[in-house]
């Protein structure tokens, strides 16, 4: 490989250094807008993982986000932190590994379908859960994590990500997922076990996001179902990656910062109407910037070099 190939993670490894002290001066809002955009950046990150080659479109970010904030409820004050955060990769592992197994050999909207109704059973089980066998629905989580820390956390497993795909873009794994979103059943019939390659990269991305939820759940005093598996989070991440364009790696953290900032503000001054506003954006996303914007910079490249392949030379 050349130093060229090694590009993306040199980029990744520099901005991670230049954002890290990021929380030493930053104030107490911006210091919660930042940790915002990181678990949004983090999330369109691990989907973009799966979704991006296979064009797989998952709506199951919440279930596992879920799944991550309540495992740390349920053990962050019985187990050290340190033992929390695998256990909660371990079931979010599992969880994809049975939903991967049984639900990837749908596809199309048919996938979407499903995997929109698994958060919301998921969000059922939990409520059911805790109603039958603990008296409540919801629970606090006195847990001392600083803002600083779960900052810290997510920019560590953003970049954790970010090198993961980097190595399965260059792997025979990579070249598998790529095939299968070009054309699945050429792909098939080309010798590539499909199955096992979109199960393999889904238990990665969706361990990921658990792990987010785990990391997260600290910032909430109290947590409910509502919370943990609310179904704007999976909307939230499809729309900023598309925003940013998930056929790049680093295409959906284009999209998250604009968009968190604009949401950020729309919470903030329209509430009532914020989900209205939400579809509205994913409309306008989807007709206007169809590839993202790494699709804009894309066709800005190639008209650049156009007009430099038209331009006469001078004479020797």
């Amino acid at each position: 490989m050349t130093l060229r190939d090694w590009t993306l993670p040199l980029v990744v490894l520099a901005a991670a250094a230049i954002l890290a002290p990021l929380p030493v001066v930053a104030g107490s809002y911006w210091m919660a807008l930042l940790v915002n955009i990181l678990m949004y950046a983090t999330l369109a990150t691990a989907w973009a993982l799966f979704s991006g080659p296979t064009h797989y479109v998952s709506l199951a970010t919440a279930a596992f986000f879920g799944l991550g904030a309540y495992t740390m409820a349920f053990l962050g004050e019985k187990l050290p932190l340190a033992l929390v955060y695998p256990v909660a990769a371990l079931i979010g592992a599992v969880v994809a590994t049975v939903v991967g197994l049984s639900t990837l050999r749908l596809s199309g909207v048919y996938f979407v379908i499903f995997t929109f109704g698994l958060a919301e059973l998921v969000r059922q089980l939990v409520t059911w859960g805790e109603a039958k066998f603990g008296g409540t629905v919801g629970r606090f989580v006195f847990i001392d994590v600083t803002q600083q820390g779960i900052y810290w956390m997510l920019l560590g497993l953003l970049v954790v990500i970010l090198l993961t795909g980097f190595a399965i873009q260059r792997s025979r794994l990579g070249w598998a997922l790529r095939a299968i979103g070009e054309d699945e059943t050429v792909a098939r019939h080309a010798g590539i076990d499909t199955t096992v390659s979109k199960v393999a990269v889904f238990v990665v991305s969706a361990t990921c996001m658990t792990v987010v939820g785990a990391i997260m759940a600290p910032r909430w005093t109290y947590i409910d179902p509502s919370i943990a598996f609310n179904p704007i989070i999976s909307f939230q991440v499809l729309i900023m990656a598309l925003l940013g364009g998930a056929a790049r790696l680093y295409g959906p953290i284009l999209g998250v910062v604009p968009l968190a900032i604009l949401f950020e503000i729309l919470q903030a001054n329209f509430p009532n109407a914020f989900s209205v506003l939400l579809g509205l954006s994913f409309l306008v996303i989807v007709y206007f910037v169809p590839n993202g914007i790494v699709g804009l910079i894309d066709q800005g490249r190639g008209a650049i070099a156009r007009v430099a392949r038209r331009r006469p030379h001078p004479a020797e």
